[in-house]
């Protein structure tokens, strides 16, 4: 008994064996690598560069007050179209103690001075009316009364500016009256009624009250990097792709492109601007995310084939000709001389012809 059990121990050491040995010998045979088979075709190649950027208006106008005071009165908001001259906001005037003490004062001096005037003209008249007093002393007397006259007039208007703002001469062109100063969108108002305001002057830049635009005139401005500005010339048409409206794509020329680089994570970038022509059926806002196509160069109906077919070796470059398909793929290797690429794409100038078959990407099992 003890013997058979040694005698089956050993069958199933060998047949455990032998099983290893076959399975081993037969994954160690090389299997026949079948490749696809690609054909080259006629047609065209265009090598392009995708530059980001924004939608801005060519001219953003910030309108500022003429007078520092409060915002008494907004008429605009987001999304308003104005044309030049209407009102945007009106201001309250928040006289300083000191000038209005000043222009008060200007007043009364200026009554005083009248009524003197006036009596030395009453009295001038009376005895020019007598013949005691020439024409010359009777003419200076009116003069100097109408010149009182003029200046407590004078006066009276710069007491109201400096109090209200407004000069009782020409309240239409009141300085507390915000206005327009384009045809065009209201972009923003970033101020409520309440706020103050300060006028623009060598010292600051004023208090925004609002900004326009006009959306008819729009650029496209992006960053190209430094590898492809040199293929980029003012006039060049391009394409333009808007994130949020994809269904429209409007044409735009360069016109503009930085002399002077920035740098930016590392890299070398100049700002291109690109003028678009807006749609009549579409409006576009500023600061949509868009997307600019550029066609740097292409040529027409000429041998292409899948640039992963290609196998460079140093400055040559090679296919793989299909010579035999029975019993295995057989192939030849040929040199050719490529041309543009597009990155997926690549034109072949001489070397094979349109009817040969080229050995592509190792099919999977």
């Amino acid at each position: 008994m003890k013997k058979f059990f040694l005698i089956l121990l050993w069958t199933i050491i060998a047949v455990i064996f032998v099983g290893t040995f076959v399975y081993l010998f037969y994954n160690s045979k090389k299997k026949d690598t079948i490749y696809e088979i690609v054909t080259p075709e006629i047609g065209n190649i265009e090598r392009t560069t995708v530059l980001t950027g924004k939608i801005e208006p060519r001219d953003e106008i910030e309108i500022k007050p003429q007078i520092s005071g409060i915002i008494s009165e907004i008429n605009v908001e987001p999304g308003d179209i104005v044309k030049e001259g209407d009102i945007i906001a009106k201001i309250k005037v928040i006289p300083e103690e000191s000038q209005l003490s000043s222009a008060q004062n200007r007043v009364d001096v200026a009554k005083i001075s009248l009524e003197q005037s006036k009596l030395v003209y009453e009295r001038t008249k009376t005895l020019y009316d007598k013949k005691f007093v020439s024409r010359e002393e009777y003419e200076q007397a009116l003069t100097d009364y109408r010149k009182s006259q003029q200046e407590l007039e004078s006066a009276i208007d710069a007491l109201s500016i400096v109090r209200d703002g407004i000069s009782t001469a020409n309240a239409q062109q009141s300085n507390t009256l915000v206005r327009a100063t384009i045809d065009g969108l209201i972009l923003e108002v970033p101020v409520k009624v309440g706020t103050s305001v300060i006028q623009a002057n060598t010292m600051n830049d004023g208090t925004t009250v609002a900004k326009i635009a006009n959306m008819n005139d729009l650029l496209f401005i992006g960053k190209v990097d430094e590898t492809e500005v040199g293929q980029i010339k003012t006039g060049m048409n391009t394409k333009i792709s808007i994130g949020a409206i994809p269904d429209v794509t409007p044409d735009a020329v360069i016109e503009y492109i930085a002399p002077k680089s920035t740098e930016e994570n590392g890299s070398n970038t100049f700002e291109l601007k690109a003028a678009i022509t807006v749609p009549d059926s579409v409006q576009l806002r500023a600061g949509y995310s868009a997307n600019a196509t550029i066609n740097l160069s292409g040529v027409s109906n000429v041998l292409t084939v899948p640039e992963g077919v290609i196998e460079w070796v140093g400055d040559s470059t090679f296919v793989y000709c299909l010579t035999s398909e029975e019993p295995v793929q057989q192939f030849e290797r040929r040199a050719v001389t490529t041309g543009l690429s597009n990155g997926i794409n690549i034109e072949v100038k001489s070397g094979i012809d349109k009817d040969v078959k080229l050995r592509g990407n190792e099919k999977k099992d």
